[in-house]
C-alpha cells in the first residue's frame, strides 16, 4: 500500500519571486507535483528541480482548467503518496477557491496545508507607497471581487457606503459599471488607482479619481489583471504621483554626472602616467 502523500495549498505572490515565503520555498524543494496557475511565475519551477509540472491556469476570459479535474488531480496524486504543491497566485485564502479545495481534499480524507502568499492587493498598494488603512481617513478596507458566482455584480453602492478603503479584484472588464455604480454614493473627487501586474517587472500604474476612472486607465491602456482601489486613504498616492517619475528622471542625470566623472578620472590617470 502507498504511503499516503499530502496536498500544499501554496501562495505565490504576486509575480515577484523575492516574495516568495521562506515556507513557501521549502514546500517547492519538497514537491513531488506542481500544479501550476496561470499569474505565477514560470521561474518558479526552478524551485522545485524534482516535481512534475502540470499546468491548470484559470484566467477570467481564457479557457481555463475545470475546477472539479484540478480537485481530482490533488486527490489522485496525493493518495498515491506523493507531495502534491498546489501554486496560485496572491494568496490562496483570497479569491483563490481554497475553500472549494479544501473540502474536496478534506472529504478524501487527504492531509493539507495552507502556506500563505502576499496578496496582489497588497502588492498594489506597496507600489503606489500608500497604507490600505489611515487613521485620519479610513478605518478599515474591503476586498471584493467584482464577479459573483451568478454573473452578477456586488452592490458597489452599499460597498462605497462603508466608508472603508475599497479593493477591486477582477473589475477591469467592468470598470465603468464599477464606477458608476461607486459615484452613486462618493464624489467624484474620491481618490482612486489602478495597478495592473502589481509586483511583477511588467507593472502599470494610474492615479486619479474616481470621476475618471474608467477614461484614466483606459488612457493609460491598462488591463488585467489589475486591482482597483478607491477611498479616500488612496489620496496618500495622488499626493506622491508626481514624484514616481523624478526618481528615475534623477538616476539617469546621476548616471550621466558619474560616467562623466569616471571618465574625467581615467583622463588624468591616463595623462599623468604619460
Amino acid at each position: 500500500m502507498n504511503t499516503m502523500g499530502k496536498v500544499t495549498l501554496l501562495g505565490a505572490g504576486p509575480g515577484d519571486l523575492d516574495l516568495l515565503t521562506m515556507k513557501a520555498a521549502k514546500a517547492l524543494a519538497a514537491a513531488d507535483v506542481l500544479l501550476l496557475d496561470d499569474l505565477v511565475d514560470p521561474g518558479i519551477v526552478a524551485l522545485a528541480p524534482r516535481a512534475r509540472v502540470i499546468r491548470v491556469g484559470k484566467r477570467g476570459g481564457c479557457r481555463s482548467t475545470p475546477q472539479a479535474f484540478i480537485e481530482r488531480l490533488m486527490c489522485r496524486y496525493a493518495l498515491r503518496g506523493a507531495h502534491v504543491v498546489r501554486v496560485k497566485g496572491g494568496d490562496v485564502l483570497l479569491f483563490g477557491r481554497a475553500g472549494e479545495e479544501l473540502a474536496a481534499l478534506r472529504a478524501a480524507r487527504v492531509p493539507v496545508e495552507i502556506v500563505n502568499g502576499i496578496s496582489s492587493g497588497f502588492a498594489a498598494a506597496a507600489s503606489l507607497g500608500v497604507s490600505l488603512t489611515h487613521r485620519d481617513h479610513c478605518q478599515g478596507v474591503t476586498f471584493v471581487t467584482a464577479h459573483l458566482q451568478d454573473h452578477g455584480e456586488p452592490d458597489w453602492a452599499s460597498l462605497a457606503a462603508t466608508g472603508t478603503t475599497l479593493a477591486i479584484y477582477m473589475g477591469m472588464s467592468r470598470i465603468e459599471r464599477i464606477a458608476a455604480g461607486l459615484l452613486s454614493t462618493l464624489d467624484d473627487k474620491t481618490p482612486a488607482a489602478v495597478v495592473q501586474w502589481a509586483g511583477a517587472p511588467a507593472e502599470r500604474r494610474w492615479t486619479g479619481t474616481l470621476g475618471h476612472l474608467a477614461s484614466g486607465a483606459a488612457e493609460a491602456g491598462l488591463g488585467s489583471p489589475a486591482v482597483i482601489f478607491v477611498g479616500r486613504a488612496i489620496g496618500e498616492a495622488l499626493a506622491i504621483g508626481d514624484a514616481h517619475a523624478a526618481p528615475h528622471a534623477n538616476a539617469h542625470a546621476l548616471a550621466d554626472d558619474a560616467h562623466a566623472a569616471l571618465h574625467a578620472a581615467e583622463r588624468r590617470r591616463i595623462s599623468h602616467a604619460a
